[in-house]
């Protein structure tokens, strides 16, 4: 399909919750064949739609060799938990240990609608977690202790990337009555 861009760390759509799918349409597979080409490309572990821009709950990974996506994906996690090094491509050269549950159950739907769960531990648990946590408006800095993301948002501030990118914001045609724009 077609390699999208990443949104990157200050773009708004990374900080709204996304919306649950509805449709399991030839659209929705093109947008999982986008997701899946872009995080392979880029390359990462996993890739949330809201990261290119569409507020839609979907995401793929692709973890030990094995690529997969899920669709409004709800978790149930351990009680056990791991901590380790996480990054993200909307954070390009961050990696902070970051603690997460040390397994999950997924439950949801491919891309056809069609009811899937998927059961995970380690690298798939964290990658499904912080997949998932994009689909609500967090990102894994979010999740650091108070010193870790002091630390995290000063690299972010001294990067080459920070601030080059501004946000693209899309102003309705229609009125707003007061709402929004």
């Amino acid at each position: 399909m077609a390699i999208q861009p990443i949104r990157l760390f200050g773009d708004p759509v990374l900080r709204k919750p996304a919306i649950e799918v509805v449709d399991f349409d030839k659209e929705l597979r093109k947008l999982v064949a986008d997701l899946t080409d872009t995080m392979l490309e880029a390359p990462g572990a996993g890739l949330a739609a809201p990261q290119i821009g569409v507020s839609l709950r979907v995401f793929t990974w692709y973890v030990d060799g094995e690529v997969g996506h899920l669709v409004n994906p709800d978790l149930t996690l351990s009680e056990e938990t791991q901590d380790g090094g996480e990054g993200c491509l909307s954070l390009p050269d961050l990696t902070f240990d970051c603690r997460r549950a040390l397994s999950v159950v997924a439950k949801g739907f491919d891309m056809h609608g069609e009811p899937v769960t998927i059961e995970g531990s380690e690298l798939l648990a964290r990658a499904i977690q912080h997949e998932t946590d994009h689909l609500d408006g967090i990102l894994f800095i979010d999740r650091l202790d108070e010193a870790a993301r002091k630390a995290a948002m000063k690299e972010i501030r001294e990067s080459e990337w920070f601030g080059l990118e501004k946000p693209k914001v899309k102003i309705s045609p229609h009125a707003t009555n007061g709402f929004g724009f």
